[in-house]
């Protein structure tokens, strides 16, 4: 025992790695003595090696050119005349798409994002293209910082730090290009999800209306994704549920359910269960008669009946009516009695 470990060597070099590699291949084949490499074989394996070691820093690089073309704006703007400026504004414009776009393909590693912040990418987003003229800058801007937010805890403090969470609400709840407001929304929900600090400066900055806001926009996915948003914190953080019953909300939520059929319905009932459930206040707004949401719920249910896709909402709406209606049921008898 104490033999195989003094004749083990671990290797020192690259080298090493790569005469490791082969023996290991040799002997998984059989006990055949190993054969020398070539020096052909050797060159091969070294320059495919250090292809793939130098990946990384080739990505670093792409991503520093990407900078420097979002950079340029603004000197190149100082020194062209108005005519030059009208001639060249689509070109820019389209060179830098495509760098927003090439920056939130390399961000998805994580290890990119992290190099993003370092480079001051992020910074540049927050401070020149969440407010930039051309709609299709800002919303590759606040697709890129949701990018690099996701799941980044690192990166969500550094984004927060720099005031990115109030400009993206600012985007959701007023921009004209409704692109915006959904990629906005994105990142804010990427900021705030599962991150407490990201949570506690949404509520400081009235997040909750917003999404209130976007429930009643006629942009159905940023009704949706508002939506989802609200049931996914609601079913986070229970302890909200007093700030939001205060703010009107079960009422606004059943009017979104009288709209017109549509995807954001499921969320919405899933909304108004957490708002009941184990919290008697919002109960009492759910039963208030001036809302009609008895017979709303029991007209939805047969609607839904039989509809595979739409068994989830069917179940909202059913544990829904259960809660709120059939146990008032129950306590009116009890009170006869």
């Amino acid at each position: 025992m104490s033999e195989d470990r003094q004749t083990r060597r671990h290797p020192q070099n690259l080298q090493g790695v790569l005469q490791l590699a082969v023996e290991a291949g040799s002997a998984a084949e059989g006990p055949a003595p190993p054969e020398p490499m070539s020096e052909e074989r050797k060159t091969w394996l070294r320059e495919a090696l250090t292809e793939l070691c130098k990946g990384q820093m080739d990505e670093v690089e792409q991503m520093k050119q990407c900078l420097a073309v979002l950079c340029k704006e603004g000197s190149e703007r100082e020194r062209g005349g108005e005519e030059d400026r009208e001639d060249d504004d689509d070109d820019e414009d389209d060179e830098r798409e495509t760098a927003f776009e090439m920056l939130s393909e390399l961000c998805e590693n994580l290890d990119n994002a992290r190099d993003l912040m370092t480079l001051g990418g992020l910074e540049l987003c927050v401070s020149q293209y969440l407010n930039h003229a051309q709609s299709g800058l800002r919303w590759r801007a606040a697709q890129l910082i949701a990018s690099c937010a996701q799941n980044m805890p690192q990166l969500q403090f550094h984004l927060l730090s720099i005031g990115a969470l109030p400009k993206l609400l600012q985007l959701t709840d007023s921009d004209p290009n409704p692109t915006v407001r959904v990629k906005a929304l994105y990142a804010v929900s990427c900021l705030v999800r599962e991150q407490e600090a990201g949570l506690q400066a949404f509520l400081s900055h009235d997040g909750f209306s917003v999404l209130m806001r976007g429930m009643q926009s006629e942009n159905e996915k940023l009704r949706t994704k508002s939506a989802f948003l609200l049931l996914n914190l609601l079913m986070s953080h229970p302890e909200q549920k007093d700030t939001l019953v205060a703010m009107g909300m079960v009422q606004q939520l059943v009017s979104v359910l009288r709209t017109p059929h549509s995807p954001v319905h499921e969320h919405v009932l899933g909304a108004l269960c957490c708002l009941v459930e184990d919290f008697p206040q919002g109960l009492n707004d759910c039963r208030n008669p001036a809302l009609g949401l008895e017979e709303l719920l029991r007209q939805r249910s047969k609607e839904l009946q039989g509809k595979e896709e739409s068994q989830e909402e069917l179940d909202f709406c059913e544990r829904l009516r259960v809660m709120c209606f059939s146990r008032q049921q129950s306590d009116d008898t009890g009170m006869d009695r």
